[in-house]
């Protein structure tokens, strides 16, 4: 072998190397035609308008044939599809995220969770299930002022959940404490917890915090008022009773304490006494 022949099978020209020469009677198939393609792509269009590239390639064949205005509407429709698919992606992708932060935090590992539930906020800043588990996290460890703004965005994105308004009431109401920061939050707390309580009449919970804000303030009329409003939507929960009674005797309205006191006795005899004679 020559040195000539070494070269030659380096550059990959050997004979042996090179593919099948097609026979020259054989027919090389000719490209379509701008007018062939754009018959082709529009039956594809009859059967799937949604395909996006589809679109955009028809815009590219009007913009070759000088269709300007044709090339604008489909370039601008597929740029609309392609949008909306990524939109789509980008909740399931942040969905993925925050389910990824619940099983983290369901293990106990909270680091890990609220890295997960910051990624998911990152993709789609609306996603509810991880601004309320992320201003969760961050309020059990006493960083009101980060979950703060969490907590409002999820009140603007699901503005009647009653879960969300109570977790945002209870930041607020933490916030308003001289030692943990110099906001004034006590009337936005009062407007949280009384959204709650719109939304959803029986939630006991936000009822006994509003109620103490209003003690605390020393506004009794107004804690009677929610505690009042609170036996009427759980007649049969003593506790509600209860809350009442005390409201009414720290506002020296003992006539009425004596009454409700009365009307919670008589209320629960008569529960008894239907349930015995059911036993029987």
């Amino acid at each position: 072998m020559t040195e000539g022949d070494v070269t030659k099978m380096d550059a990959g020209t050997d004979r042996d190397t090179q593919p099948d020469a097609k026979p020259a009677d054989e027919a090389v198939e000719a490209p379509l035609s701008l007018d062939e393609e754009m018959a082709e792509i529009k039956k594809l269009l009859e059967e799937d308008p949604e395909d996006f590239q589809a679109q955009c390639r028809l815009g590219e064949i009007y913009f070759a044939k000088g269709m300007l205005d044709e090339a604008l509407a489909n370039v601008s429709k597929a740029i609309e599809m392609a949008e909306a698919i990524r939109k789509q992606m980008d909740q399931s992708l942040a969905m993925y995220y925050a389910n990824r932060g619940t099983i983290y935090a369901t293990k106990g590992n909270i680091d890990d969770a609220i890295a997960q539930y910051r990624k998911a906020l990152e993709i789609n800043p609306r996603d509810v299930l991880s601004l309320f588990n992320l201003g969760r996290a961050l309020y059990d460890r006493n960083e009101y002022m980060e979950a703060m703004p969490l907590l409002e965005k999820l009140v603007e994105v699901t503005p009647d959940d009653p879960i969300a308004w109570f977790q945002l009431a209870k930041v607020y109401e933490k916030l308003d404490l001289r030692h943990i920061s110099d906001l004034h939050t006590i009337d936005s707390a009062i407007m949280a917890y009384r959204r709650v309580l719109e939304l959803a009449p029986h939630n006991l919970e936000a009822a006994f915090a509003l109620m103490e804000i209003y003690l605390n303030l020393r506004k009794p009329e107004e804690a009677i008022g929610v505690m009042e409003a609170a036996v009427e939507s759980n007649p049969d929960e003593p506790l509600a009773y209860y809350n009442l009674i005390s409201t009414y005797e720290k506002a020296k309205r003992f006539a009425e304490a004596d009454q409700t006191r009365e009307r919670l006795k008589q209320r629960f005899a008569s529960r008894r006494a239907a349930t015995e004679s059911k036993d029987k």
